[in-house]
């Protein structure tokens, strides 16, 4: 039986974008395991044991129910320079077991981190979504290896659109941003992408 995680943001005593996780931990339960639930992710996790200050990673571990929950100070990474990495991996769920794209990882060298692609479609990095700014409007893969909570909302507030972006067409675009649970949106400058 797989198991399965979500990584949640606790910022200053609060906890971020609880419904967009509650939705894809509702949605993951149903589609593998064929039940209904409504898991609420803020009656499992205790805020008064968080610091209210500071931000703080959760993660809860779940199959059918949740298991576990930890808790960690956040430390935000740094990058300069991706590796573009061709892959057919299927992580639609945000499975526990992640050795496939930590098999992938390995293999980015003198790199921060690598971009999965399929078929030269660009889908994530190892930990985010990602986005292409073309002067206008910001544009995340339509083929994403997982659906990730951030993206989904900045979907839904009509701030991101979705496009087919290729090893070749992305250099048409002027920025890029990476973007998950715990960085949030976030614009890097001055990236190197490599093959």
């Amino acid at each position: 039986m797989s198991l399965f995680f979500e990584t949640v943001k606790i910022e200053n005593g609060k906890i971020a974008n609880a419904p967009y996780h509650n939705a894809r931990l509702n949605r993951t339960i149903r589609e593998n395991f064929s039940l209904c639930p409504n898991y609420d992710i803020r009656d499992y996790i205790d805020l008064s044991k968080v610091p209210k200050q500071g931000i703080y990673r959760c993660k809860l571990i779940y199959d059918m129910q949740i298991h576990d929950i930890t808790l960690s100070p956040y430390q935000k990474r740094t990058y300069q320079s991706f590796r573009f990495i061709e892959a057919d991996i299927d992580y639609r769920y945000k499975y526990l077991d992640r050795s496939h794209i930590e098999a992938l990882t390995a293999q980015k060298g003198e790199c921060d981190d690598i971009i999965i692609t399929k078929e030269g479609f660009l889908q994530d990095t190892s930990i985010a979504n990602i986005a292409f700014y073309d002067g206008l409007f910001w544009y995340t893969p339509d083929t994403p290896l997982l659906e990730g909570t951030l993206r989904a909302q900045l979907l839904h507030e009509k701030k991101l659109k979705t496009a087919p972006i290729t090893t070749k067409s992305y250099q048409k675009y002027t920025k890029f941003a990476i973007m998950n649970a715990m960085t949030g949106f976030y614009q890097l400058k001055n990236i190197t992408f490599k093959f």
